[in-house]
């Protein structure tokens, strides 16, 4: 495995070759590998890359940008042992050698609302990021999480919509023996409050079950969710029942997800959960 940092060297790597492709911002666990065990299947023989980049452009000001581990030595050694071929990690003069006055907009009705609206131009900065890093390493097939979801759907709209030649797959999100969903940021925790983060995908279920029995009262069910994590000290953004398709209100007869955010002390979790 090669670890590369520069755009030419990349590139001259992967030329005229179908890879597949997994962009992260590092700091990896479980749940990182296996997006990429799932790229090398996709890719058979030809080459699998992950990039490792934290990107400023997602980051608000008041945001954990700088505080975000790089962990890259170790980081490349578990890729090496899920088998990536290249780890494409530049520095950020090297992605960005002049500010970036060229973003990539999502539209407002999908990249606008739930993470959207609590972190503004966040989805301007992964769309931004992921589209040049497209361009970058020309995949023919990109990995990305469910545990990220709303972040799924926009990426596959903008590869729709600008007729880029990727195909994109989802990657099953990973949990704990407790079914924590695994995330870097998770980190950040202590003890207590990795035990109590678990009641975050309770809270999903006990949303869920309370649809699938008939309920049929949205606001009651979303508002009595956020008030009982307030009871026992979260800060909840949003706990919404939402339509698979578009992240609309939900409707009969179709498939839909429960999706959450909220900060558990001075770290804000997601999760998501389809039925």
């Amino acid at each position: 495995m090669q670890v590369i940092h520069t755009i030419a060297e990349l590139r001259a790597a992967l030329a005229d070759q179908s890879s597949a492709f997994v962009p992260t911002m590092g700091n990896l666990h479980e749940g990182h590998l296996s997006l990429v065990r799932q790229a090398r299947a996709a890719a058979g023989t030809g080459p699998v890359v992950a990039s490792i980049f934290v990107n400023r452009l997602q980051f608000a000001p008041h945001e954990d940008f700088d505080r975000y581990p790089r962990t890259l030595a170790r980081d490349a050694e578990l890729l090496q042992g899920a088998g990536c071929d290249y780890v494409f990690a530049p520095a950020e003069q090297e992605l960005y050698p002049e500010p970036q006055g060229y973003k990539v907009q999502p539209p407002t009705a999908l990249a606008d609302i739930l993470e959207g609206h609590f972190r503004p131009g966040f989805f301007t900065g992964v769309c931004t990021v992921v589209h040049k890093l497209f361009n970058i390493v020309q995949p023919r097939w990109a990995v990305f999480g469910k545990k990220d979801y709303q972040q799924l759907m926009v990426i596959r709209r903008m590869v729709a919509q600008m007729a880029l030649p990727i195909e994109i797959l989802a990657g099953e999100t990973t949990r704990n023996a407790g079914g924590l969903a695994l995330s870097s940021r998770n980190g950040y925790l202590s003890e207590a409050e990795l035990a109590e983060a678990l009641r975050l995908s309770a809270t999903l279920k006990t949303m869920i079950a309370r649809w699938q029995a008939g309920e049929r009262d949205l606001a009651a069910i979303e508002g009595e969710a956020e008030a009982a994590l307030r009871a026992v000290g979260w800060a909840p953004d949003y706990l919404v029942l939402r339509r698979r398709l578009d992240l609309g209100a939900p409707t009969e007869g179709e498939p839909l997800v429960a999706l959450a955010a909220a900060r558990l002390g001075n770290t804000r979790l997601i999760d998501n959960l389809e039925f």
